[in-house]
């Protein structure tokens, strides 16, 4: 077989396992935004077949062997990453039985429509059966992929998610991390921060505001939807179609809106890979924490900006007329400083301990410390500990997100990891265009697009994104970048300096 053979064969078996990773996509879009209560059994049974058919493509005969045959070759850029990348998903897939894919898609449809129903409820208990049966096929899954370098289980799910990622550097990143955010935090204790921007907002004039603000920031329209669902996400199925969703609310325009400017984030990632690349093997994100870097770089560094608001607010006067929204109020709201019960509502100074928290409670759910019915207690105690507040519920606790319900076990850390790729982005960003507040305070963003389309969505997974991170920053310390970030925007605003 010739490497020209033999690749065109890897592009036609891989094309089959992207079809139907999209279907899955698409499937699970649609649980979340119209599927109606009663096709939760329905659709756990779709999803169930398609993933089994998906396992099935993905570990057929042969394919292991065609990796071999391309791996022993002399291969371009694109064919060796794409072989390189295919063959960890290989290695892991053919390690999990199909049994075990079968049940967790089931599994995971059944959690879903049990955790809204809880969390519509304040009711833990409700969710508890359903958890309890994830995180066990979880459990059996990371047993099952689990590699002779992976000191712990849950390294063996970090590396589905950010290639490469292990508890033993985590654990003192987010030490450190989460040490400095605390000084950073008692030096503004007691100080008289900016106002809360209080509604109401009509919601009719948040999601015109949603529509106009994401085509604005370059979110193509023609090749993507907005909708709305109970928790905000981004499913790509392609550059051709990338959806994503947002929640609003009534009286917090600015939780809605940094849901709205995220999902746009990993919308314009999705969007900025190439097309071309399908079945490559390439035409993917190089890790979660590398997309969530996209997402949070257009929330924070460039949503919470004073010059973002300035452009912002007129807008938002256009849609909702009369709420006298003004740049300074934005702003400051913007970059209030609170210790709060809710991640996704989460200023940038206490994000990551939320984070951290969510981190300690998977490490122990892995490392056999802990049992899903004692997460509601432990949840409620490192709150207090590590964010500095107790929830007073179920709902604004332990079942305020999402992802243990779907199965994203291993993901959390991939926020964190994103936010201090974002924090270089940034200073690499302000470095490479000198005029860029002047321009994103005039509404133009093309070039913050090209030059994130250059450095990071062109690229795909030809690396792993700390090589893609690194070409693109070069040598810095993000720790380092995000707390003077912190300091010289939020410490401005409350009168303290590093």
């Amino acid at each position: 077989m010739t490497v020209e053979t033999a690749w065109n064969a890897f592009r036609d078996h891989v094309g089959q396992v992207e079809s139907l990773t999209n279907a899955i996509g698409l499937l699970e879009w649609d649980q979340q935004t119209h599927m109606p209560q009663g096709g939760a059994s329905l659709r756990g049974g779709s999803l169930a077949v398609l993933s089994a058919l998906r396992h099935e493509q993905l570990t057929k005969p042969g394919f292991g062997d065609l990796l071999s045959a391309l791996e022993g070759a002399e291969l371009d850029t694109v064919q060796a990453a794409g072989v390189r990348n295919y063959r960890r998903e290989y290695d892991r897939a053919v390690k999990v039985p199909d049994r075990l894919v079968t049940a967790q898609a089931e599994a995971r449809a059944r959690a879903f429509q049990s955790w809204i129903q809880a969390k519509q409820d304040d009711d833990f208990q409700a969710f508890l059966p359903a958890l309890t049966e994830v995180i066990a096929l979880t459990r059996e899954e990371a047993d099952c992929i689990r590699r002779p370098e992976h000191a712990t289980r849950y390294d063996a799910l970090l590396d589905v998610f950010d290639p490469g990622a292990r508890v033993a550097d985590l654990t003192p990143l987010f030490e450190r991390l989460g040490s400095e955010l605390n000084t950073f935090l008692d030096a503004i204790e007691g100080r008289e921060g900016p106002a809360y921007l209080d509604g109401p907002y009509d919601p009719d004039g948040q999601w015109a505001l949603s529509e106009e603000l994401v085509q604005r920031l370059g979110y193509d329209l023609v090749r993507g939807r907005l909708d709305r669902s109970e928790h905000p996400f981004t499913i790509g199925m392609g550059a051709g179609d990338v959806r994503i969703t947002t929640h609003l609310y009534e009286r917090d325009l600015l939780s809605g809106l940094g849901g709205t400017i995220h999902e746009t984030g990993h919308a314009l990632y999705e969007q900025g890979l190439r097309a071309e690349q399908a079945g490559t093997g390439v035409n993917h994100a190089a890790g979660c924490g590398i997309h969530e870097s996209q997402s949070r770089l257009w929330e924070n560094f460039i949503g919470r900006s004073l010059p973002f608001c300035r452009w912002l607010a007129p807008l938002a006067e256009k849609h909702l007329p009369g709420a006298g929204i003004t740049a300074e109020a934005l702003y400051g709201g913007n970059n209030r400083v609170q210790r709060s019960l809710i991640r996704v509502q989460a200023d940038e100074a206490t994000y990551n301990l939320h984070i951290i928290v969510r981190y300690q409670l998977e490490c122990a759910l892995f490392d056999g410390d802990l049992e899903p019915g004692d997460l509601e207690g432990a949840w409620a105690d490192l709150y207090d500990s590590v964010v500095g507040i107790r929830p007073p519920s179920a709902a604004t606790g332990v079942l305020q997100d999402v992802h243990w319900a779907s199965g994203a076990i291993g993901y959390f850390p991939s926020y964190t990891i994103g936010n201090l790729y974002a924090a270089s982005l940034g200073c690499a960003l302000e470095a490479a265009i000198p005029e860029l507040w002047e321009q994103v305070e005039a509404g133009e963003f093309s070039a913050v697009l090209s030059w994130l389309r250059e450095k990071v969505h062109l690229r795909g997974h030809e690396a792993d994104a700390p090589e893609i991170i690194r070409d693109a920053v070069g040598e810095r310390d993000p720790v380092d970048d995000l707390v003077n970030h912190l300091w010289g925007r939020q410490g401005a605003l409350y009168g303290v300096s590093r």
